[in-house]
């Protein structure tokens, strides 16, 4: 029976019992609380991490100085196996960049290419600006954008119902001839801040540069437009891809007594976008998930089960961290319990959603009351919520396979205001949310590696 037969036979009988003991484990989540507001060692790293080695894009020298650091750090924890698992990444670089609107009004504006773009010819690009609120707009208007910069100036509705813009935006406008995209910044509000992010080019039409512009400077320019005024501008860009470079995936893990072959893995990515510090996306999971291992080792607890704390690389422009480490670990894919990731932020724990690819509706509910159950060790950290949904972009290559994803859900109410912008950094991140969320991750994890529950 291939795994994943095997894998849809047993989540059909997920049973309720051999769970862990309710008071256990919220005493050891207490130890655990205590010790993260005693030390506040995620935010002492997260302070390292982002004063000394800063933002972290694939194929830079950053990601490879944080990859040794984040060694270092489980090493110092003491964590065993603590080593690099080689993946090779996408290399894109940035270069200068610029744009100035020419007309109605001369003055610059703040841009930043969007992750994958080509750059603009050399002396770059001056053309006309079409302004438009959808891609049906953009459809009607056809062959009237040849030759000009379309600018989608579309609303924040949500991260996943508006970044289709931000990653589509250039193909689309590629289509119907225009010489470059603009994007409006994918957030809900904006103090004159771009924010970037990875696009993709359609191959049946040119590449195109392609950048984010404000909410200020977008809906400035829609106002010009309605007022039949004529928008020129002039944009340059020094984006290239260079050849793949070699980057690794960081692993440590805490040996489980009884049945070692069987894996909790803790999860968040090391690699940020090129600006800001990457203090919220990613930083903030990977300190929380290396810190909830050091509560673990500092006090002593020791679980049945391995827990293995894994940092991605390449989660931003390819996912490559994730698709390699499936690879390297196909044939141990059916002894990984579950998978957590976490990767929206600092702001407090508030769900964990259980995705499960293979299983039946049935199988998924009774799934995920034994996932409640675990779950119980968490009282006093609050009202968390725990429900069927998606689980992170890294475990997916994974989660595909099979594999139980447990995504982290956080309140994220400020998270996408700074997202992929220069404001993601330190002074945003709260240390006693982040001390909150690393014993809270290592409370659950903790529970679930202690007990013999089996969501597959």
């Amino acid at each position: 029976m291939n795994f994943s037969h095997r894998l849809f036979f047993c989540l059909a009988a997920v049973t309720l019992g051999a769970q862990p003991a309710p008071d256990a484990g919220r005493a050891t989540a207490e130890r655990l609380r205590t010790e993260a507001f005693r030390t506040h060692g995620a935010h002492e790293d997260l302070t390292w991490l982002c004063d000394h080695i800063g933002h972290r894009l694939s194929g830079s020298s950053q990601l490879d100085k944080a990859i040794a650091w984040a060694q270092d750090r489980m090493k110092a924890a003491g964590l065993s196996n603590v080593h690099a698992e080689p993946a090779m990444v996408p290399h894109w670089v940035r270069g200068e960049e610029s744009a100035r609107m020419l007309s109605p009004l001369p003055q610059p504006l703040n841009i930043l290419g969007l992750g994958g773009s080509v750059g603009t010819p050399e002396g770059g690009l001056t053309a006309d600006v079409v302004v438009v609120d959808s891609f049906d707009d953009l459809d009607r208007l056809g062959a009237a954008v040849k030759g000009k910069i379309v600018l989608f100036d579309v609303p924040y509705q949500g991260y996943g119902r508006t970044v289709v813009y931000r990653h589509d935006g250039a193909a689309r406008a590629a289509k119907h001839g225009a010489v470059a995209a603009l994007v409006r910044s994918v957030g809900p509000v904006s103090l004159d801040t771009p924010h970037t992010g990875a696009m993709d080019y359609d191959p049946a039409f040119p590449k195109i540069p392609t950048a984010s512009v404000t909410l200020e400077a977008a809906t400035q320019m829609r106002r010009m437009q309605a007022r039949g005024e004529r928008i020129s501008l002039h944009l340059e860009m020094g984006a290239k891809t260079l050849p793949d470079a070699p980057s690794a995936n960081v692993v440590g893990e805490i040996r489980g007594t009884e049945k070692p072959e069987e894996v909790v893995i803790l999860s968040g990515h090391l690699d940020s976008w090129d600006v800001g510090q990457g203090a919220q996306d990613d930083g903030a999971g990977t300190v929380m998930v290396m810190e909830a291992a050091r509560l673990l080792r500092t006090l002593g607890l020791q679980p049945r089960r391995t827990l293995r704390v894994v940092l991605w690389t390449n989660e931003e422009n390819g996912l490559r961290g994730g698709k390699a480490y499936r690879d390297a670990h196909r044939a141990e894919l059916g002894n990984i319990v579950a998978a957590f990731e976490t990767d929206s932020g600092s702001e407090r724990i508030k769900s964990f959603s259980l995705e499960l690819r293979k299983a039946t509706p049935e199988a998924k509910q009774a799934a995920l009351e034994s996932l409640k159950g675990v779950g119980a060790a968490l009282e006093s950290f609050g009202p968390i919520e725990f429900r069927l949904g998606g689980s992170g972009a890294d475990i997916s290559p994974m989660v595909a396979e099979g594999v139980p994803g447990i995504g982290v859900g956080h309140a994220a109410a400020h998270y996408f205001d700074i997202h992929h912008s220069r404001a993601d950094t330190l002074d945003k991140v709260d240390k006693d949310d982040l001390a909150h969320n690393a014993a809270a991750l290592a409370a659950f994890a903790y529970a679930l590696a202690q007990s013999n529950v089996r969501f597959q």
